[in-house]
């Protein structure tokens, strides 16, 4: 009779990393977003549904952006109600103050603000300079906040701009520091066309530490363009960092940067975490399932090497 084979990975502890990674969950929004067909508005909530059922305590699940800028998310009006009742975070991302407007009218109780480290990509995506999108959220920030609001600050191209290069570490911090002078509770340091390297990412949050940020309030939104998202975040977790965002199946980049391609596969984080002992909550199993259910309503395979390799062992 054979031995039954043991789980894999072989959880192997290292030295200096945290016990536990909360998992913030991008694939319902930044995910869907990019796609080419509108997903109908049930898949959508069906997709939240079965991610809240893996065990993902946070899960974004949609943007109150003007239909025109991304018409994927045109349905946010619908699709909030539908998922509202779970039992887990749901920010929500809030360009403006009509934004978080709609989103309070719907109860949202987590939003995000989406900010840039450099001048190019905010006029890109914001069509305003870095200052005057800074001075857009400061009023959204600030009646959010006065409501009892969590309010996330993401922040694109810390570390490479597809214009501009190489980015100042200092000129980060700075656009950093601001978001949370103005209150925002936590922010998201993305690697938006996926270029860092893990010194880079040593680098740049010793710097903010340095600056005075907490590591606490951090989180970090690699792409793995280069292959680099899963060494990127051990990086991040040998400074301290704690959240790690990441998308089901490997979905989703960014509309307005050619060059970005897929984040973080959450199945391929979790596979990682898993190895190095680190809890996350999440069942591998039914978040497999979960990407290979929405792969087939996308109609293409998932990216995700985790997805595919788990998913071959079960057919």
């Amino acid at each position: 009779m054979n031995a039954p084979q043991p789980v894999l990975p072989m959880a192997v502890p290292a030295e200096g990393l945290p016990a536990r990674v909360r998992i913030h969950e991008v694939g319902a929004r930044d995910g869907l977003q990019n796609e080419k067909a509108t997903v109908p508005t049930e898949v959508k909530a069906e997709f939240i549904r079965r991610l809240a059922g893996t065990g993902l305590t946070t899960i974004e699940a949609t943007s109150f952006v003007h239909p025109k800028w991304v018409p994927q998310l045109a349905d946010a009006e619908e699709l909030y109600p539908a998922v509202a009742g779970l039992p887990v975070s749901l920010p929500v991302l809030v360009p403006n103050a009509r934004g978080l407007d709609r989103a309070l009218t719907l109860g949202a109780r987590r939003v995000a603000v989406f900010a840039s480290a450099t001048e190019s990509f905010a006029k890109a995506n914001l069509n305003r300079t870095v200052d005057e999108a800074l001075a857009m959220f400061e009023p959204v920030v600030s009646r959010a906040k006065a409501q009892g609001v969590h309010v996330r600050g993401y922040l694109s191209m810390c570390f490479g701009d597809p214009w501009e290069g190489v980015v100042p570490l200092p000129q980060v911090v700075k656009v950093c520091r601001a978001l949370l002078d103005m209150g925002c509770d936590e922010l998201s340091l993305g690697d938006t066309i996926g270029v860092a390297t893990p010194g880079h990412v040593t680098a740049l949050l010793t710097a903010l530490a340095e600056a005075g940020v907490p590591v606490s309030t951090l989180g970090v939104h690699f792409h793995d363009t280069y292959g680099q998202a899963l060494s990127n975040t051990l990086a991040a977790l040998q400074q301290g960092v704690t959240t790690v965002d990441a998308s089901a199946g490997g979905l989703g980049g960014c509309p307005y940067a050619k060059s970005a391609t897929g984040n973080l596969a959450t199945e391929d984080l979790v596979w990682m975490l898993r190895g190095l002992g680190i809890d996350t909550g999440v069942d591998l199993g039914r978040l497999v399932a979960t990407s290979v259910w929405m792969a087939a309503h996308l109609g293409r395979p998932s990216p995700s090497r985790t997805v595919r390799a788990l998913s071959h062992q079960e057919q």
